[in-house]
């Protein structure tokens, strides 16, 4: 009556299933231990209940469960397990080896499974609880092997599934060890957002607001980000309903529209939403890795959980909301026409120079101008002996306007050898615009050459990288601060899998504790500037998390493409015609400076005979 799938499909899915068994079984206190990445061992030890020997052996039969009596049972599943499927699909494909220990029992048992076959049984001494430990995966199954990743991104997925987990049970203990190396340590916390900041970092956590609502139908908990936290990368969205992770484009689809004119297109808040609903009102049967979940009315959810992320958000002044509530408001006195009469009220009157000539002085107010002494222009005549000694300093020499009265602002300082340090200086003949650091325009033989400044930074930059990925000769601008970036523990092993290919284009980043990098330096042309540099490195997760399965030299045109547009994106914006010629100059010795790596234009030429048309 259960229609169940095949559920083991890499390292994360072991994990996922034992430890939910480990959950279900009411420990409150999880150790899961991982080498490399899961190939080698996935061994998850908790403090719950135990099992006793007769069922130690029984618990790796296909079918085999006691979280249900009944198939009435399917439909008030309150439990992450129901199907008996997961010990026999990790058995099949492992070498499993299981000690367990009920607390009534003096001695504990450990049952020896490979190949779905029971090997031994054999007493021992076991602290109460069960320690499942998996090796080898896929040793019988090499083709399913062959097709792992590499162990970054299969620890990626291990990650994953154990925040999932983790976020549905802040009462309870976690601990993941990678290879030796403490991950996480996560202790009992006193509520969901003190383990949401275990889990994601203090920067996550402060950057929610709470989420409550409850129905007759549904209700929800939670926190939602704030509007100016949403990144781009895909992250930190979390859906749970009865304490079970799901995903659903569906409900998704409410949060976005609760956001909408909130943030920018193409940006995704954090969000962590808790649904409780009546289990008998949804299926959670419907998808091998119970990542889906059917609802009995999800318009009704879909709506609810809409109002409710609007609500938030009025509350916290993120959105559109009016306050009708007056109580403890102060009056604001309403004045009547006569207010005048209390406190008069006087027009400025506007003063007139009739002596004023634009021509005479060199535009200057004459001497018996009534503004002679409102403008730093008046003439000056020492009339002190100190002030005497003054003016007749030799360096620097000092000018004065003729006529006009004292003013200390009238000094004006006048230095042959006064300069700039570096002149922007453009070669002779040539005239260089720049038009609000988008476009820069020149003259042609033919008219007016127009350049697109970001396409054309984008260019040089595809060109740059394509010869750094193939010669490994790069060019790294070093950072006057390096930035800290919180990455997260996935993202980490992103970093470290593509750390040659990085530091080839230029990037140099270091890791910085379990979920945080150091830029120490960018690409040039890249901008260096901090906040630059951590809306760089969020893209640059969305370009690395891809998965790039074509031929290299097509990956390799790819990336640098993506990177190049990534650059131009975050450069610095011109600031004067120096910096405009050298871009050209350096457009112009690309192989293609016409156009983008995409195809798009970077140079338009307009004729003469055009602007002739335009008068």
């Amino acid at each position: 009556m259960i229609a169940a799938g095949e559920v083991v499909q890499r390292p994360a899915s072991v994990v996922k299933e034992l430890v939910e068994n480990a959950v279900d079984a009411g420990a409150d206190q999880i150790t899961v231990v991982i080498q490399d990445a899961g190939r080698t061992l996935i061994q998850v030890i908790d403090n719950g209940c135990g099992m006793s020997p007769d069922q130690a052996v029984l618990c790796f039969e296909r079918h085999a469960t006691s979280k249900i009596q009944s198939a009435e049972d399917l439909h008030n599943i309150m439990t992450f397990g129901f199907r008996g499927e997961a010990l026999a699909s990790i058995a099949a494909v492992a070498e499993v080896s299981l000690k367990t220990r009920r607390e009534e029992d003096e001695i504990g048992c450990e049952v020896v499974f490979a190949d779905s076959q029971h090997v031994s049984t054999e007493e021992v001494a076991s602290p109460r609880g069960a320690n499942f430990s998996v090796r080898n995966l896929f040793y019988n199954v090499p083709a399913r092997r062959k097709f792992l990743k590499s162990d970054s991104v299969e620890f990626k997925h291990v990650a994953s599934e154990f925040i999932r987990v983790a976020l549905t049970r802040p009462d309870v203990g976690f601990t993941l060890t990678h290879n030796g190396k403490d991950v996480y340590v996560l202790r009992p916390a006193k509520s969901l957002k003190f383990r949401i900041q275990d889990v994601l970092g203090a920067a996550v956590a402060n950057e929610v607001v709470d989420v409550f609502a409850e129905t007759s139908v549904v209700t929800v908990s939670g926190y939602v980000g704030r509007p100016a936290s949403a990144r781009k990368a895909l992250g930190n969205q979390y859906l749970f309903v009865n304490g079970r992770f799901f995903k659903s484009p569906y409900l998704h689809k409410a949060v976005m529209k609760a956001y909408e004119n909130l943030i920018p297109d193409g940006t995704t808040p954090s969000y962590f939403l808790y649904l409780d609903i009546n289990p008998q009102a949804i299926d959670v049967n419907i998808h091998p890795t119970k990542t889906e979940i059917k609802f009995e009315d999800d318009s009704v959810v879909f709506q609810i959980v809409y109002a409710c992320i609007k609500e938030a958000l009025g509350k916290n002044s993120f959105g559109e909301s009016i306050d009708f509530d007056r109580e403890g408001v102060p009056d604001i006195p309403a004045f009547s026409r006569n207010f005048e009469e209390f406190r008069p009220v006087e027009e400025p009157k506007m003063g007139q120079d009739d002596t004023f000539n634009p021509f005479d002085n060199d535009g200057f107010p004459s001497f018996d101008s009534p503004f002679a002494n409102a403008i730093n222009t008046g003439g000056y005549t020492p009339r002190t002996e100190q002030e005497k000694l003054w003016a007749d300093e030799p360096a620097p020499s000092y000018t004065y306007p003729a006529g006009g009265g004292y003013n200390a602002g009238a000094y004006v300082a006048q230095r042959d050898d006064y300069g700039k340090l570096f002149e922007d200086k453009i070669a002779p003949g040539k005239s260089v615009l720049v038009i609000q650091g988008k476009y820069v325009l020149t003259t042609s033989r033919s008219g007016l050459m127009v350049v697109n400044v970001n396409r054309a930074m984008e260019r040089i930059l595809y060109d740059r990288f394509l010869e750094a990925m193939s010669q490994n000769a790069h060019v790294t601008q070093t950072a006057l601060f390096p930035v800290t970036v919180q990455v997260g523990v996935e993202n980490m092993c992103l970093f470290e899998e593509h750390s040659r290919m990085l530091a080839a284009l230029g990037f140099d980043i270091a890791p910085f504790g379990v979920d945080t990098i150091v830029v120490n330096g960018v690409p040039e042309g890249y901008s260096a500037e901090a906040g630059k540099v951590q809306t760089m490195i969020g893209d640059l997760l969305l370009i690395l998390a891809e998965d790039h399965t074509a031929l290299p030299e097509m990956m390799m045109a790819n990336m640098a493409s993506k990177f190049a547009r990534l650059g131009s994106l975050s450069s610095d914006q011109l600031t004067n015609p120096a910096e405009a010629q050298r871009l050209i100059d350096t457009l112009f010795a690309c192989e293609n400076p016409e156009y983008t790596s995409t195809g798009r234009r970077v140079v338009s030429l307009i004729p003469v005979e055009e602007i002739d048309k335009k008068f």
